[in-house]
């Protein structure tokens, strides 16, 4: 195996710190949060991070760069063990590895709260026994067409599964045709002019229709009126978990008159950020969001060696530094590795300032979808989830 590919091994065994500030005025102390790095286990790493910035948790030593699932899962089995009497240590730490390998959830559209996960084995169990709350944003709004439907189908595996069926019934039709296609009761499937649809099939399908335009125009996975409620309902300076993109975050509500939703940006290409700590959650598509540092102002990600220095602390570190002979072909991949980061990040960077000029098509287009009338057209594009 090349070096290279050792140094890659290593990195993914890993996951790296980040030192941020966190808190209000004199509160602010400095946190030192886990990052993501390539694939990893974003439910534990959120659970982690919340308990970390709530300071129920520290890492030890302070000077360490680098933190292990073993170092982490003692951490938090002994705060449950000090702090919550009730609850079963032995359960909690068969709950904790499935976290790091993914939380099959199953949000309801109904409640920001509402969750049916897919399983039995009780990962849910363990955000309620570390006192973290668990919300998504994907809800229907109670005065759409479509609300009438999804409070019957309620989550999303049972919407998908009533899409399914309806297919299944109008041949394939549902969700693979380019047509423009008007169905009514006893009406013939376009595809099999022989098969004649029940009224309860029919029903069926002008249902699916509904769902169907629903999963299609949120596919972010966060509704304005999901977004709109977050904010509402949240408590200022409250740090929660949530689920969007089949991902768990770190969302914090900030305090104040202005208050503003934030989720904590723990991508591994912004490591060597320390202007990239929160990023806010302005709108479903995230075409609109910004990057912002501790203090909430927007961020000015640097890049290269020196990312976060001024040009004098920069010069100022160059001098500092007196350390002993590095291996050149060591230097030159550290080096390489470093500049495949900072470049990612900068185009991760560049890219969400861009997309805020397509902020306003983007709410039209999902403003017209929202006024098409439901159970008649069919839409071109199909729904893979």
């Amino acid at each position: 195996m090349s070096q290279k590919q050792v140094t890659r091994s290593s990195r993914e065994d890993v996951w790296y710190l980040k030192e941020i500030h966190y808190g209000q005025g004199d509160a602010r102390t400095p946190r030192r949060i886990i990052t993501q790095n390539f694939n990893g286990p974003c439910s534990f790493i959120a659970i982690c991070n919340i308990l970390i910035l709530r300071g129920d948790i520290q890492i030890l030593p302070l000077d360490r760069t680098t933190v292990s699932y073993e170092l982490l899962s003692q951490l938090v089995a002994d705060y449950l063990l000090k702090n919550c009497s009730d609850v079963d240590i032995s359960a909690a730490l068969t709950y904790m590895p499935k976290t790091t390998k993914g939380m099959d959830l199953n949000p309801l559209f109904t409640g920001a709260t509402s969750f049916r996960p897919a399983g039995s084995g009780g990962e849910l169990k363990l955000f309620e026994q570390a006192g973290i709350k668990l919300v998504h944003g994907w809800l229907v709004d109670p005065d759409s067409l479509e609300y009438k439907v999804l409070s019957k189908t309620e989550d999303y595996d049972t919407s998908v599964n009533l899409l399914v069926e309806a297919d299944h019934l109008s041949k394939g039709q549902l969700v693979m045709s380019d047509e423009e296609t008007t169905w009514g009761a006893g009406a013939s499937s376009p595809s099999s002019p022989t098969r004649v649809l029940t009224e309860e099939d029919m029903g069926k399908v002008q249902d699916a229709m509904v769902i169907r335009n629903f999963l299609d125009g949120t596919q972010s996975q966060l509704t304005y009126q999901g977004l709109f409620h977050l904010a509402q309902a949240l408590d200022p300076g409250s740090l929660t978990a949530l689920f969007r993109g089949s991902h768990l975050s770190v969302l914090y509500k900030s305090a104040g008159d202005d208050a503003r939703l934030y989720t904590l940006v723990t991508d591994h290409v912004f490591l060597h950020e320390p202007s990239v700590v929160w990023e806010r959650l302005e709108d479903v598509e995230g075409s609109a969001s910004t990057f912002v540092d501790s203090d909430f102002l927007q961020s000015s990600p640097a890049g290269g060696d020196f990312a976060g220095h001024t040009a004098e602390s920069a010069l100022a570190a160059i001098e500092a530094q007196n350390y002993p002979p590095v291996d050149p072909e060591d230097q030159a991949l550290a080096r390489q590795l470093q500049a495949e980061e900072d470049q990612q990040a900068q185009e991760i960077y560049a890219r969400r300032q861009l997309e805020h000029a397509e902020r306003e098509r983007q709410l039209q287009n999902i403003k017209r979808k929202s006024e098409k009338p439901t159970g008649l057209k069919k839409k071109p594009s199909c729904i893979i989830m």
